[in-house]
């Protein structure tokens, strides 16, 4: 049961990273499209945050290495916030250059 659960919340933490990484546009193929590079834009960021956070996990632990699921979960709470953040930041009309 465990190992079901555990896969699971992997699963939905997957797709919570890509909900708040969604950019809707006027047809599927341009929310696919507007989606896709929005993830382009912010993958290197986030995978650079997630990164130092698992080095400084694994000097605190001694050196003890953390398995990949572990840290697939890492780079998609750091890519919810990131998305969460840069998604509030579009929508308020900053990036858009409204006035």
């Amino acid at each position: 049961m465990k190992v079901i659960e555990g896969k699971l919340t992997f699963y939905i933490s997957a797709l919570l990273y890509l909900l708040f990484n969604l950019r809707v546009g006027a047809d599927a193929f341009s929310t696919f499209k507007a989606t896709l590079w929005q993830i382009a834009q912010t993958a290197p960021y986030v995978a650079g945050v997630t990164y130092v956070v698992i080095i400084f996990l694994q000097y605190m632990a001694g050196g003890n290495t953390i398995p990949w699921d572990r840290r697939l979960r890492l780079f998609f709470a750091v890519g919810i916030i990131a998305g969460l953040i840069y998604g509030i930041y579009e929508y308020a009309g900053v990036g858009l250059g409204v006035q």
